[in-house]
């Protein structure tokens, strides 16, 4: 049956999907006096009120919403009447044209208005409250915003949405149709949000066939970046082939064909029977190599035994052997492992290494992995602390940190907290960086959470057998005061935590397991202890307090969910932007997605919405008192916050934490995943779930193994050295 053919104009957006490029739009049909407006769904892409569309579909009755028109195919134009150029300049699409610039233009030039922007711009400053500035943002806008509907225009050519423009227009600029036509591909590894699928549904769009090489190729690239997404810096040859082939149906055989011209080419690295990408292949062996050099320079000697009791005196404490030890590891070996839980006194010992430093004179660097890890680290010691990449003085124009094996840190002594989240990329890049006479102090729980990038550093260090290692297991006395310690320590050795009664020797408990099972009710739960339980009864504030902590990121109780069922809870009005089916809004607690060094904002921050500028299309976060800018086509690095993924959470930690503990998160439940949620909470933990889901994860110690060779380079180092 021949599809049917509508056309007219974008009355309004009711939603759109920056992942997929759904819409839902309410459409004035051309010649329609009714006054009813269509509404049209489909795969429409980035859209906006005003434009004019051509669609071919079908009509269909959604048994909630009535009759609709389902799009197939879609074509946008600009607008052509006067109150489609309205509502398509006041819509937000071009920088510095808000609702009342709009109104302006249009009242000034009616439907000239498209062409006087196309081919005589400069008459803008005809009109009211365009000055200069104004008028040249708009220009730079606007000729941005046409090789975007260029690009757009040569998506929608080759059926795909136009959803991903700004994405693929912000890698490649210019030249994005010519990269688009020469290996489509490229987009799944390099532009975020646009995976494999979507990448090969333009290639065949274009006419690349199923079994040819280049899609082979790309998808053993998209395969290896997927593995290193759950923490893979390598993976076997014939399990990459046999995983490649079932994933994507292609032959064994094309496959092997594809990875053999891959590794000829050298963009691929074939190593001990594992396939890398190269990047990763020069970090391990590169860290191998330089941790072990680092290890083996001669150290600095003093009399440690004077520095103990200084640190005794100073702190007005006694060490017990177990810290003695550590502290007199720390002082006299160039490489060091501290590791256990909390209220173990690792803190302590870092506070006496900056304390001996002092008298010695020697100049102490504290880094960590995140800028949450980092504040608490520098407001437990009183010493100046920052995030590894800012040690590094990462520069965005040249892509690369400043520090490197040509302009060393200078430092006798290096202390790196959190080490646990360490992956290998940047562990290489630390250890370019130090010099020979650096000592180096690797803090962490080895019993949290591995990182969330690639490798599995602190492991593979404490399982070579080459470095000194102290694990700290006693519970100081302050520390046995909290039933957060006492039962996160219950957790990592496998048992329940007390119950709510069974409080530890603190007068009120600062931990309680609420027994539920429906996951409705423990949502509907969530909600009320987040608005009213927790802050009446612990007085702290609901936004910038209370974290609800989960396993996974879908389903009723996942991180979408219940961001958006807390955010109409705790903040449910002021002025907002819907971008990529996600509302945000003045105020709303919100975290980034992955690291932008331009920003200077990293996977995991936390900020709070302060502004949201409709006509300068942008909006402002403040990160730990800074302000941060984001354009509109960059809200896709944001989400909201109110509830995180326990993985997003590491390194950081929050005044309460509620955490939902369910069968439903089976697949997720760990031993490790719910010990690190407890170890986020500082003043308090709420878990909430069934104890039968909480034994599962008790009982579920088998990590998940995490392809890598770091151990065995190191090992096979020290070998070779005897």
């Amino acid at each position: 049956m021949a599809p049917e053919r509508l056309r007219g104009e974008i009355e309004r957006i009711t939603f759109v999907s920056q992942e997929d490029g759904y819409a839902v739009v309410k459409l004035r049909p051309n010649g329609s006096r009714q006054k009813e407006l269509v509404t049209v769904t489909g795969h429409l892409g980035n859209l906006s009120p005003g434009e004019s569309l051509e669609i071919e579909g079908h009509w269909t009755i959604h048994e909630k919403y009535g009759k609709q028109f389902v799009a197939h195919r879609c074509i946008s134009a600009r607008p052509s009447s006067i109150e489609g150029m309205r509502k398509y300049l006041a819509s937000g699409l071009i920088r510095g044209i808000g609702p009342v610039i709009a109104e302006r233009i249009v009242n000034k030039f009616g439907t000239d208005t498209l062409d006087i922007l196309e081919h005589d711009i400069d008459r803008l400053k005809e009109v009211e409250g365009i000055g200069p500035q104004r008028l040249q943002s708009i220009k730079d806008a606007w000729e941005e915003h046409r090789e975007i509907r260029e690009l757009m225009q040569f998506l929608q050519l080759h059926g795909v949405s136009t959803s991903y423009a700004y994405k693929i227009f912000k890698r490649y600029g210019k030249d994005s149709v010519d990269v688009i036509k020469s290996d489509p591909y490229r987009l799944a590894i390099d532009v975020a949000g646009i995976g494999f699928i979507t990448a090969d549904r333009i290639a065949q769009a274009i006419g690349i066939p199923e079994d040819s090489i280049i899609r082979a190729k790309g998808a053993i690239f998209y395969m290896l970046h997927e593995l290193a997404s759950e923490g893979h810096v390598c993976y076997p040859s014939q399990e990459l082939i046999g995983k490649t082939s079932e994933k994507l149906n292609i032959s064994d055989e094309t496959i092997r064909d594809a990875l053999s011209e891959l590794i000829k080419e050298q963009r691929l690295v074939a190593d001990q029977g594992f396939i890398y990408l190269p990047g990763f292949h020069k970090c391990e062996i590169g860290a191998a190599e330089k941790f072990m050099r680092l290890y083996l320079c001669p150290r600095i000697l003093f009399p440690v035994e004077k520095a103990i009791d200084h640190v005794e005196r100073k702190l007005s404490i006694k060490l017990d052997d177990k810290q003695k030890e550590a502290l007199k590891t720390a002082l006299t070996r160039k490489v060091t492992v501290i590791t256990g839980g909390p209220g173990t006194g690792k803190t302590t010992l870092v506070k006496a290494i900056t304390m001996t430093a002092k008298v010695l004179n020697w100049k102490v660097l504290l880094a960590a992995p995140t800028g949450r890890a980092a504040k608490r680290l520098e407001e437990a010691t009183g010493h100046p602390a920052m995030t590894i990449h800012r040690l590094l003085e990462y520069s965005p124009a040249s892509g690369g940190f400043q520090k490197n094996e040509n302009n060393h840190l200078k430092a006798h002594y290096l202390i790196v907290d959190e080490a646990s989240m360490l992956d290998l990329p940047l562990f290489y890049h630390l250890l370019k960086a130090l010099p020979n006479e650096t000592s180096l102090l690797l803090v962490g729980d080895v019993d949290q959470l591995p990182s969330v990038g690639p490798g599995n550093v602190l492991r593979n260090i404490i399982d070579s057998g080459i470095f000194p290692v102290v694990k700290l297991n006693t519970i100081y006395r302050q520390a046995r005061n909290s039933a957060i310690v006492v039962n996160a320590h219950r957790i990592r050795e496998g048992k329940f935590p007390l119950r709510n009664n069974q409080r530890s020797n603190s007068g009120s408990s600062d931990f309680y397991f609420i027994v539920r099972e429906s996951p409705e009710d423990i949502q509907s739960l969530i909600v009320r202890l987040c608005v009213d339980r927790i802050p009446a009864a612990f007085g702290l504030d609901p936004v910038h307090d209370i974290h609800v902590l989960t396993p996974m990121n879908k389903g009723i109780l996942g991180t979408a969910n219940l961001n958006r069922i807390l955010q109409d809870a705790l903040n449910p009005t002021g002025r907002q932007i819907e971008r990529g089916g996600m509302r945000f809004r003045e105020g709303d607690r919100v975290m980034q997605v992955r690291n932008n060094y331009e920003k200077e904002v990293f996977n995991g921050d936390i900020g709070r919405i302060e502004f949201i500028d409709e006509e300068a299309q942008q909006m402002v976060v403040s990160f730990d008192n800074r302000p941060v800018i984001y354009e509109f086509n960059e809200l896709d690095e944001l989400s909201l916050a109110y509830a995180i993924s326990i993985h997003k959470a590491q390194g950081s930690e929050y005044p309460a934490v509620i955490m939902p503990v369910v069968t439903q998160h089976f697949v997720m439940l760990q031993r490790n995943l719910i010990y690190t949620g407890v170890t986020r909470g500082r003043k308090l933990v709420v878990m909430i779930g069934t104890y039968k889901a909480l034994a599962i994860a008790l009982n579920n110690t088998k990590l998940k193994n995490r392809y890598g060779l770091l151990r065995e380079r190191l090992l096979k180092i020290m070998e070779d050295l005897q």
